[in-house]
């Protein structure tokens, strides 16, 4: 049986997340950075203000990748060849196509799936803890612009084919009130690794199937009773240059202690920001805590691979506990959950010592052949000066 605090917490933690769709908060709530994971500031995606100065001017930055701007709308981003697949942190594109992210291309959508072999992994690691016991997936009250209005589904296309992931919406230091940043996982933007490379066609849809309708159900709603704040591209992200390189996990062959990335979106039309429009956004807590030291954490997301169809908003709450998948790199938390691929990238949160209500980490992986558990990455110093970076250079955009 689980102890009456974690429970006390897990009622909080799940009320204060409601309580944020209601209530924007316009203040600076930059957060103090801790010892925790340390990302290279200059591999950890992104280019310099000088190399994306204008992100209107998309042609001739296309250009300077070899990539004509109406072909690639016309059909060459399906082109995954090693050549045209661009790799770098400097490299990223993803120019708007209209009316790609029709809804029967959202529906075929699917996870990319990320599983690891925690016994093969924790061998040599000698951290991490029993593993937690599963907790089943609760759905999210209905309607999610009220209950957790900041939380939606990123799609995107892959060498496979279109996939899709969780996010949230978090507020920029640089640009309080205003925030077009979104967080989600490194393997829902970059495949990770040497093979690897940015994926394309990356698009945010907040409170994604705002009133909970089935598939049969959406064919005859209204556009905002589903997308109830429209569809937000991404005209840059970054994500660690540990994912990029993908060079610390000795077992999995991928970076999943440093399995974070961050968005920046382009408003609608030159209109207000996304954090306007969605009426709220959420601090990021860098100070890597201890999971001994939290007694509750929550996971959201839209799981997608079965039993699931990522119609739906769910939500997990458990005590958090340490993996290890290396010796040489930060261990991560792992709460009991049932959530299945789709989930990745969906915010992990905490209640902090104020009281508020903070993203800690994102959904990174979950256990090979079966559902019961996930882990995300702890969010130290590295995660911090990547999301810094991300709103100095790009945040007023």
């Amino acid at each position: 049986m689980r102890s009456i605090r974690p429970a006390l917490a897990a009622a909080a933690l799940a009320a204060a997340l409601a309580l944020t769709a209601t209530a924007c908060e316009s203040g600076d709530d930059k957060a103090d950075g801790n010892p925790g994971a340390t990302a290279d500031a200059d591999q950890a995606g992104g280019a310099g203000a000088d190399d994306l100065a204008d992100l209107a001017d998309l042609a001739d930055q296309l250009k300077k990748h070899g990539i004509d701007v109406d072909k690639w709308k016309d059909g060459e981003w399906k082109n995954w060849d090693k050549d045209k697949w661009l790799r770098e942190a400097k490299d990223f594109v993803n120019p708007v196509i209209d009316g790609l992210w029709k809804p029967e291309r959202m529906k075929k959508a699917k996870d990319p799936v990320r599983t690891i072999d925690t016994k093969a992994a924790t061998d040599d690691a000698g951290v991490s803890d029993p593993e937690p016991q599963a907790v089943e997936a609760e759905a999210e009250k209905l309607p999610y612009h009220d209950n957790a209005a900041p939380v939606g589904k990123i799609f995107f296309d892959t060498p496979e084919g279109p996939a899709v992931c969780s996010g949230t919406v978090v507020k920029d230091p640089n640009n309080p009130g205003k925030s077009n940043l979104v967080w989600t996982a490194g393997h829902c933007v970059h495949h990770g690794g040497k093979d690897g490379g940015w994926y394309r066609n990356i698009a945010f849809v907040p409170a994604y199937n705002d009133l909970g309708k089935t598939r049969e159900e959406q064919a005859n709603a209204k556009p905002e009773e589903v997308y109830p704040y429209g569809e937000y591209w991404a005209d840059w992200v970054t994500t660690s240059g540990e994912w990029i390189d993908g060079t610390t996990a000795e077992t999995s062959g991928a970076s999943y202690e440093y399995d974070y990335a961050v968005l920046h979106v382009k408003p609608k039309n030159g209109g207000k920001s996304l954090e306007e429009t969605v009426g709220t956004a959420l601090p990021v807590d860098f100070s890597a805590p201890s999971a001994k030291e939290v007694p509750a954490m929550g996971a959201w997301g839209y799981p997608q691979a079965p039993p699931f169809d990522g119609e739906l908003m769910y939500k997990c709450i458990d005590k958090p506990v340490r993996l290890s998948l290396t010796s040489t790199a930060p261990t991560m938390f792992s709460i009991g959950c049932t959530m299945t691929g789709g989930s990745s990238g969906g915010g992990w949160f905490r209640e902090t010592s104020d009281g508020k209500l903070a993203l800690v980490s994102n959904t990174s992986i979950g256990p090979a052949g079966s559902a019961g558990w996930l882990a995300g990455p702890q969010l130290g110093e590295g995660a911090e000066r990547l999301y810094n970076s991300m709103s100095e250079k790009f945040g007023n955009k």
